[in-house]
């Protein structure tokens, strides 16, 4: 009997089961005991070779891997959309409601802003509030309003309808339109918990940086800072200190931080390390040259190549005899000659050191904010094949407490290298 009270129908003796006449007792292969037609129960394998009754229903290494994926992917997203609805609802506040709030009054302007084409979903979001009113779920008086439920779709509709009033503030309507449909798939998983792909992740990150530049939320040219913070930088940055990104080897470095990106626009260049390879390697002389005319003040700490901590580590890298120190020698020939070719070379110093190297690092610092690329070396893996940590430092969007970050300790120690080191003349 099933759980209505209705008997199942009898399994067909030409279907997979055996005959009816199959042993084991009951017509169709069923076990003894169990009536004809009724359905088993039996999961996984019991200790006579039988299904066993109960689902699995515990999660393996892979599947808790698999869900905190998902959701660390969500909530990232979760953010820039949070972001981006705020925004448009602050932007679309500010335009129509000094046209219909003096007319319709109160939370009317809303509803009368909708128009018959919008009536539906506005009584919507309507009843919602009131709802949310009763079962105290307003937390904040500021969102005791229609306005703040209206959804996504919701303010790009408004916007569209109302596109004459907003296009005194905005150069392209497309742009804004196509940004939200992207924002759209990404919306739609998320709201659902659904998987969200690492791709469709970043497009949603690329259009939300678009958009709230566009809005006027953004926080200027990503060109101009070099390393633009992101939502989430913003929210959680204060937790890893002033490090913004980690990354297992250079290479992935200069993926995502190309040297132009993050030399390019310095006023200020610091550089410590045993042949500065990130530096003399991956940027021109002729940029040096321009960099440093264009007001960069440039010092380059190189390890000596005469020294014996070069000897120590060509004999940790397994290197030729002298192969490590050849190479330190050209890179300073490098310098040296972009020195030579300065109006004022007072601006680009080269030094050495003769001290255990135990880090390279590149202090760079712009207009409005300072990069750092950080290193430590290991005991058997070249420059490039070492972990990467990259920081953020002074400007905009630093912690308060940026003293205490790595920026300021990584620059205490270059600076107290730079003063037991000697020039090259």
């Amino acid at each position: 009997m099933s759980s209505g009270g209705l008997e199942l129908p009898p399994g067909d003796s030409s279907h997979e089961g055996g005959p009816a006449d199959a042993p084991g007792g009951a017509p169709g292969g069923a076990p003894a005991g169990v009536p004809a037609g009724a359905v088993s129960l039996a999961g996984g394998p019991d200790e006579s070779g039988g299904a066993r009754a109960g689902a699995e229903l515990d999660w393996g290494a892979e599947a808790w891997s698999e869900v905190r994926t998902r959701a660390q992917r969500a909530g990232r997203a979760y953010i820039w959309l949070n972001l981006i609805e705020q925004r448009l609802r602050s932007v679309v506040g500010a335009v129509l409601r000094p046209i219909y709030e003096p007319v319709h009054g109160g939370d009317d302007w809303v509803v009368a802003a909708a128009g018959p084409a919008g009536q539906e979903w506005v009584q919507r979001a309507v009843a919602v509030r009131e709802v949310s009113r009763r079962k105290g779920y307003l937390l904040d008086s500021a969102d005791d309003n229609v306005l703040s439920f209206l959804t996504l779709p919701q303010l790009r509709e408004l916007m569209v309808q109302h596109w004459p009033c907003f296009e005194p503030y905005f150069d392209d309507r497309r742009e804004i339109e196509l940004a939200l449909d992207e924002l759209e798939v990404t919306r739609n998983v998320v709201s659902r918990n659904r998987a969200l792909s690492r791709p469709v992740l970043e497009q949603a990150e690329r259009a939300s940086s678009r958009l709230l530049e566009v809005l006027g939320g953004g926080a200027g040219s990503p060109a101009a800072d070099r390393l633009p913070i992101d939502a989430v930088e913003d929210l959680v940055g204060d937790r890893y200190a002033d490090v913004v990104s980690v990354h297992p080897d250079r290479v992935r470095l200069q993926r995502q931080l190309p040297a132009e990106d993050l030399f390019g626009g310095a006023r200020r260049l610091d550089a410590i390390g045993i042949g500065l390879n990130l530096l003399v390697q991956n940027f021109s002389g002729r940029r040096l040259v321009r960099l440093t005319e264009a007001g960069c003040r440039v010092r380059l700490l190189f390890l000596n190549p005469a020294s014996s901590a070069v000897k120590r580590r060509e004999r940790e890298l397994g290197l030729r005899k002298g192969e490590l120190s050849r190479a330190v020698e050209m890179n300073i020939l490098h310098v040296r000659r972009v020195r030579a070719g300065l109006k004022d070379p007072s601006r680009f110093e080269i030094h050495v050191f003769d001290e255990t190297p135990r880090f390279t690092a590149y202090l760079v610092e712009g207009q409005a904010s300072g990069i750092a690329v950080v290193q430590s070396y290991l005991r058997r893996a070249r420059g490039m094949e070492s972990p990467v940590l990259v920081l953020r430092g002074g400007g905009r969007g630093v912690p308060k407490d940026a003293d205490h970050g790595l920026f300021a300790t990584y620059r205490e120690e270059f600076e107290s290298m730079w003063e037991d080191s000697r020039p090259v003349s």
